[in-house]
């Protein structure tokens, strides 16, 4: 009977952990919601932002930018590492610090300098331990608002002016959708045009620019910089809301799964047990007979 109760106790344990996971699925899918908007509604916008910038600039030499489009040898690398500040959603952490990982050995065999700023506590927590953290940047997660954003933006924009980084790239999971999340690496500063992209949105029309393209240009590169950091925060919440209810429903078939097999395996011990007993009774009739 004490196999009995431990496969009890088990069944009742695994019951509750099915019923957390079920629960924490639930919350995942309520919070994707919100967040699948967000990043849907902010794409065109900040997609259109993108080609206009490149619209812009199509006809102009690549140093009206100013610092920001500078190209230098890279020396010192920043890297801006988006993960979540809570585990239970699988692959979505080790994804994104397996990439980074990489990244920092191929940098310091070259010779680069390499530093993070972190935004996740996930992120930080594995990454202080053998790269320069130049700062942690989590408390965002509890404040997710452009406003912070465009502040964190400001100041790697400044920092990269000062020639404080030679590069700046972003590495984050992009959303797909709630089972599809994209490891991605972006690079930030310095703003580069590709002229395949410039030819692409050239402008062909003789537009009258007021003020002139050069004011344009100066002033909405930081915006650009702004949304896009913006765009990839959104992604990668999203992200993590999708990865951790596909986590979570896993989680939850495989307990119930388990649970299944608990209480056939609980129901052929009784069995057995009751069939001993019932032998053992009708040997000692027997023996009392004889």
């Amino acid at each position: 009977m004490a196999n009995l109760k431990e496969i009890r106790s088990r069944i009742g344990s695994v019951a509750s952990t099915m019923q957390i996971t079920s629960a924490m699925k639930m919350v995942s899918a309520a919070k994707l919601k919100r967040a699948q908007d967000a990043i849907l509604q902010l794409r065109p916008y900040a997609d259109k932002l993108r080609d206009i910038l490149q619209n812009i600039s199509s006809n102009l030499d690549s140093s009206v930018g100013g610092d920001l489009t500078v190209q230098r040898e890279v020396k010192k690398l920043l890297l801006i590492v988006v993960t979540s500040n809570r585990g239970l959603a699988g692959a979505f952490n080790s994804s994104v610090i397996k990439r980074t990982n990489l990244i920092v050995s191929e940098a310091k065999d070259a010779g680069i300098e390499v530093e993070i700023l972190a935004i996740g506590k996930k992120g930080h927590d594995l990454l202080k331990k053998h790269v320069t953290i130049y700062k942690n940047s989590s408390s965002i997660w509890d404040d997710l608002s452009y406003e912070n954003i465009a502040a964190l933006s400001e100041e790697v924009v400044e920092k990269f002016s000062n020639s404080e980084f030679d590069q700046v790239r972003i590495i984050y999971n992009q959303f797909k959708n709630a089972a599809t999340q994209i490891v991605t690496d972006e690079q930030y500063l310095p703003v580069e045009l590709s002229a395949e992209e410039t030819a692409e949105h050239a402008v062909h029309a003789d537009y009258i620019f007021e003020p002139s393209k050069e004011k344009i240009l100066t002033d909405l590169i930081p915006q650009t910089l702004k949304t896009q950091l913006y765009k990839t925060i959104l992604d990668s919440n999203a992200s993590e809301h999708g990865a951790r209810m596909t986590a979570m429903h896993k989680a939850t078939d495989n307990a119930d799964t388990l649970r299944k097999e608990l209480v056939l395996q609980y129901n052929k011990e009784r069995q057995a047990a009751i069939t001993n007993e019932i032998l053992e009774i009708v040997g000692g009739a027997e023996a009392l007979d004889s």
